[in-house]
């Protein structure tokens, strides 16, 4: 085609991480150019060409002598091994020879073409998989050698907005330039150089503090900082792997040690003390000398304080119908404030946040039927199953039988999650569809549609007649308004959720209206149905004044009753084990980069003796809670956006791990009990709007819920996850099909008329896990189970 045809070579290899303990360029590297680099922040500049251009330009300006210097700033908090290298860099510097920078030279060394702007040598961090690897896109170490170059220049530059710089960099952030003579010693030259920093800035952690940096020197010192911490933790990792000769001595006394001062039986409680109580006070101060630390206490309080208020409620008017008012609205508002202020205090993992659900709510509706059945008082019959419940929890928990959840993969407690969406789905679906047909689908409202058939519309006295007969019992007004408004709850809470996403306003005031997506959404929705459609009556909850801590008497209870209530007991307590143990799992997968340590064990004895002091009141029952506990986690991390192939995924840099944003959102909910009024003033369908929020939000990141669109996914739109890298199309969905197939049979049990089914819900959820691992593998190959059902 007349064309020039031209070859282009590409090589990819892998190199290591630079070990700042046994290499000794590495420390030195940074020390020496840190303090020297060009740092450019927030360049607007999207172009690769001019971006380098700039980056050239400034380091010709800055090669005089007397320049180099001055970017060595005596604010900066550096150690003095730091600061005399700069001293003896610059020195050397001063006595030399002025260099002189070929621009157009160096911009050819740097691109393939000159017409196509393809990199020539660049280093990336990749994350490795068993067929391939995937990109960190986030940043690029772009490196170049020139014969008219006399030492090495590191230039630095943050963009103000992410950058596409080709199909494996398309959202950089970014760019650290490394500029290298010909010649140069094989420890000094440019590969070693890059090396260097592409180390430092593959952490993650680091990106995110750079990020925030608001200054040149916060910037370099937040480096320098990092390179000091680096270096401590690789030679303190480098001493411990060096053999010791008195090992097999070390571990006879440690396991006779073991032996004559624990117990067997609770050593996993012991090891999940000694795991968390050295953190425990720091739980209360740490996140105030986080970034936005302040801020996000507050945001994720305010978030918590409607998010465990407002389902409470709703539970709340769901147990009032099923057990004739004895537990109540108060009781369960009052039993959600003692449980999470007590839970927050005591628990190994104060990140779960516990409540009331809907499998506990059935569970209490199953309890009431059988009392009527039999003719048994329901308090003392509720008190004894709690309390048979907290006993063999207790047992679980001092037996190290939270062991066994490392059975549980992430395909059963996404299964777990996405039943409880839908249950939270379901339940707004009722409240709608009881509402449409006491106020809309009535007697009297086709009575009125007979008449307006029958009579002319012009008569003044058929239009009386018909408006009475409209306001009798047909209320077609409050229905609609019923739906605007739980609809508009949902819709605003997402808008506002993803409206990080979007590219309006700041990046803070974004981060913002995400952290306060619910509470607004709540609040705005509340007013507009309680002040611009006050004359149009909403359903609401009573909240009527009676004892709440009325100790349960046992004034009527045989020992029939005592043997019944332990097998119901028996039963509640596989359902709390394996929903407290999965909300635990979930809370602390490696995806949260959780950094104080797990607490199963601990967390499990904390939940016995809270449901049973809460079954002596005959208050609601509670434990870790799905969708709340991993939506509370996400509510305190900070997340990095990365871009492959157009498709946006989130991840999470880092999570402030505290104990104030529960137990300050739950004194807040034992206030409100104070303000009955308030809570009279919450329309109904907003805390259905509530329940549709949370059962959205919780499916993101849910890897189940994903491959089930993929059924309706076009092929080339697929994700580039590593599943679908790894996985034949046809296994994907066999292993979709039949999570499917457990889901419904889930479903069934948890919503089906029949009484006794509800009973088998915590048996089927244990028969999972065994078909995970006994029968699944049958059908599809371990390596693609792996795969498909690992922890990321």
């Amino acid at each position: 085609d007349g064309a020039q045809i031209q070859l282009v070579y590409n090589k990819s290899e892998h190199i290591p991480l630079k070990d700042f303990a046994a290499e000794i360029r590495g420390g030195k590297d940074i020390k020496e150019f840190i303090l020297s680099a060009l740092v450019l922040l927030d360049v607007q500049d999207t172009s690769i060409g001019d971006l380098l251009e700039i980056i050239l330009r400034r380091i010709k300006q800055t090669n005089l002598p007397h320049n180099v210097g001055a970017t060595i700033s005596p604010s900066l908090s550096v150690s003095s091994a730091t600061t005399a290298m700069i001293s003896n860099t610059v020195s050397s510097i001063a006595s030399g020879h002025r260099e002189n920078l070929n621009i157009e030279e160096i911009k050819q060394a740097i691109f393939v073409n000159d017409r196509v702007r393809i990199l020539a040598k660049t280093v990336q961090a990749t994350t490795a998989t068993e067929t391939n690897w995937t990109y960190d896109q986030s940043w690029l170490a772009i490196m170049c050698t020139s014969p008219s170059i006399l030492k090495r220049h590191v230039a630095i530059a943050r963009l103000k907005n992410p950058c596409n710089l080709g199909r494996n960099c398309q959202e950089a952030r970014f760019i650290v330039f490394v500029l290298s003579p010909m010649r140069e010693k094989g420890t000094k030259n440019f590969l070693e150089t890059g090396r260097t920093f592409a180390t430092i800035f593959a952490d993650i952690e680091l990106r995110a503090k750079l990020l925030k940096a608001a200054t040149q020197q916060e910037f370099i010192s937040i480096i320098d900082k990092h390179t000091d911490h680096l270096m401590e933790q690789q030679t303190a990792v480098t001493r411990t792997s060096l053999p010791d000769p008195f090992d097999d001595i070390n571990n006879a006394a440690e396991a006779s040690k073991d032996k004559i001062y624990y117990f067997p039986m609770p050593s996993d409680i012991c090891m999940d003390l000694s795991r968390r109580l050295p953190h425990y006070l720091s739980d209360y101060y740490d996140i105030f000398q986080t970034h936005r630390g302040p801020q996000k206490v507050l945001s994720t309080a305010v978030f918590l304080y409607f998010a465990c208020l407002l389902p409470s409620i709703a539970f709340g008017v769901l147990n009032s119908q099923a057990t004739n008012n004895q537990i109540s609205v108060p009781k369960a508002v009052a039993s959600q404030c003692l449980g999470g202020i007590f839970f927050s205090i005591f628990a190994g993992q104060p990140l779960i946040v516990v409540m009331t659900t809907a499998p506990l709510t059935l569970y209490v509706k199953v309890i009431y039927t059988l009392c009527g059945w039999y003719g048994l008082d329901f308090r003392d019959t509720y008190a004894l199953v709690g309390l048979w419940n907290s006993f063999f929890l207790i047992i679980y928990s001092i037996f190290g039988v939270s062991k066994i959840m490392k059975w549980s993969t992430r395909s059963t407690e996404e299964i777990f999650a996405l039943f409880v969406s839908i249950a939270f789905l379901v339940d707004a679906s009722r409240h709608v569809y009881k509402n449409f047909t006491l106020t809309y689908s009535t007697t009297s409202c086709a009575q009125y549609d007979e008449y307006w058939e029958k009579y002319d519309t012009n008569k003044s006295s058929a239009i009386a007649s018909a408006s009475e007969l409209l306001h009798s019992r047909c209320s077609r007004d409050s229905s609609l308004l019923y739906l605007l408004l739980a609809l508009g709850t949902v819709w605003l809470g997402t808008f506002l959720y993803k409206f990080k996403q979007t590219p309006y306003l700041t990046s803070a005031k974004r981060e913002l209206l995400t952290d306060y997506a619910l509470p607004v959404s709540v609040i705005i929705m509340s007013l507009i149905g309680s002040i611009f459609f006050s004359e149009i009556h909403l359903p609401s909850f009573t909240v009527n004044a009676e004892q709440l801590f009325a100790v349960v008497r046992f004034k009527s209870v045989n020992i029939k009753q005592i043997i019944g209530t332990g097998i119901l007991g028996f039963s509640l307590s596989l359902l709390m084990f394996l929903d407290q143990n999965i909300a635990g799992a979930i809370v602390n997968s490696p995806a949260n980069k959780l950094k104080k340590g797990k607490a199963f064990h601990v967390d499990l004895f904390v939940i016995a003796i809270l449901n049973g002091l809460l079954s002596l009141f005959g208050l609601t029952w509670m434990h870790g809670a799905l969708p709340l506990s991993p939506l509370h986690v996400k509510a305190l991390a900070d997340t990095e956006e990365r871009v492959e192939q157009g498709h946006i995924q989130s991840v999470i840099v880092k999570v402030r791990e505290t104990r104030l944003t529960a137990l300050i959102s739950h004194i807040f909910i034992g206030m409100t009990l104070l303000m009955r009024h308030v809570l009279k003033g919450i329309p109904m369908p907003v805390l259905d709007g509530l329940f549709l929020y949370l059962a959205l939000t919780s499916l993101d990141g849910n890897q189940f819920f994903e491959r089930v669109t993929l059924f309706f996914t076009e092929q080339a739109a697929y994700p580039p996850n590593h599943y679908i890298r790894q996985v034949p199309q046809r296994k994907i969905h066999l292993f979709t099909f039949l999570q499917l197939i457990q889901l419904s049979i889930l479903c069934i049990l948890g919503f089906s008329p029949i009484l006794y089914t509800k009973l088998i819900l915590p048996i089927w959820l244990v028969a999972m896990v065994g078909f995970r691992y006994r029968i699944l593998p049958k059908i599809i190959a371990t390596k693609y189970l792996r795969a498909l059902d690992q922890r990321l």
